[in-house]
């Protein structure tokens, strides 16, 4: 399952939500691939508008939106786990 990021290079909620990931994933093996999408990048801002993305962090999975802001290591987990069991 794909995973994907979407970010700014000077948002602090960002770098957090990175290194929850980073903490977070290694735990799931291979079942995740994740993927960091600058949102002022031309393809990453392209992305955002389709997806409605108009601030960040936001998290996505298969292009559907998990988070619009920075969860918590629990909530972060939880959803994850949501989407392995359906």
């Amino acid at each position: 399952m794909k995973l994907e990021l979407f970010y700014g290079i000077t948002c602090p909620h960002c770098r957090v939500f990175k290194r929850l990931l980073k903490e977070v994933l290694p735990k799931y093996g291979d079942r995740f691939e994740l993927k960091e999408t600058l949102v002022s990048s031309p393809l990453g801002w392209i992305k955002s508008l389709k997806l409605g993305i108009h601030a960040v962090p936001v998290l996505s999975l298969n292009d559907e939106i998990l988070f619009r802001s920075l969860p918590t290591k629990e909530e972060l987990i939880n959803k994850l786990n949501e989407r392995i069991t359906t």
